[in-house]
């Protein structure tokens, strides 16, 4: 008897895959099988070169909410089994985090519901975040006396500043999609049912875009976090070394000069 997916992969016309979290039952909470399928999906994005863009999103109410500790996901607080089986849970869910993190194609997390605790680290792990106006985003964590070991210790001060971080986690504070764009946790919120065709829309712009030229920029963004200006410059050298001869900086060149829309390949 198969077992039911957890997380399904499709292939969008345009250079467009699409990853969606399918557990509305649990609010998108994760699995070690989720986990599974998302890497399964990431590696498929990742060797495929027609691939342009990656969108994430999820089902019914919730886009995620952590890590599923209930007992029908096979926690037992009575058993030393949940120690083992809660330590399984973390590292799937970190290589996730880190296959989105390394992924060096553009990543479009549509934000269809509530995203906290280790679901706003997932949201966060992508580019960018286009948020339903129902969404709420958040880490409640420490009211469960944990905390967020899926990454958002180190995600949620980059992205909105270490004492907003520091209160949202100590506090146990979510937030409303129009307050999460003021904070830097949304990209860009709209209305509930224009979430797909926004999505999309954004997808197809960057699928259009020149993909050698977006995926050096994207690493060379993620690897500036954490680098000296002097370290960024020398990627940012060996970048164009890679880039510059490429057969799309020659279509650029001609398309602008000709007064054209490009027409890029990805060589």
């Amino acid at each position: 008897m198969s077992t039911r997916r957890h997380a399904r992969y499709d292939v969008l016309n345009g250079g467009i895959a699409r990853i969606t979290i399918d557990r509305p039952e649990r609010l998108g909470a994760y699995t070690p099988q989720m986990c599974t399928e998302i890497l399964d999906a990431l590696r498929a994005v990742r060797l495929d070169d027609a691939i342009r863009v990656v969108v994430l999103t999820g089902t019914g109410r919730g886009f995620c909410t952590g890590g599923d500790v209930s007992p029908d996901a096979g926690f037992d607080a009575h058993t030393a089994r949940q120690i083992g089986r809660a330590r399984e849970l973390r590292e799937d869910a970190h290589a996730v985090i880190t296959a989105l993190h390394k992924l060096d194609k553009p990543v479009v997390c549509a934000v269809n519901g509530i995203a906290v605790n280790g679901g706003l680290a997932l949201a966060l792990a992508c580019d960018l975040r286009i948020a339903a106006e129902t969404a709420r985003f958040g880490d409640t964590s420490a009211r469960a006396g944990l905390l967020p070991d899926e990454g958002g210790a180190w995600l949620f001060p980059r992205t909105m500043g270490y004492d907003r971080a520091f209160r949202m986690v100590a506090l146990s504070e979510t937030y409303d999609a129009q307050t999460a764009l003021e904070l830097g946790l949304a990209t860009e919120v709209v209305a509930d049912d224009d979430l797909d065709s926004r999505t999309v829309e954004i997808a197809r712009s960057l699928a259009a875009g020149a993909p050698l030229a977006l995926r050096a920029v994207k690493m060379m963004m993620r690897r500036a976090l954490e680098s000296t200006l002097e370290s960024s410059l020398g990627d940012a050298q060996q970048a164009v070394l890679w880039v510059g001869p490429s057969a799309d900086a020659a279509e650029g060149k001609a398309a602008f000069l000709e007064k054209r829309a490009p027409r890029f390949t990805g060589h």
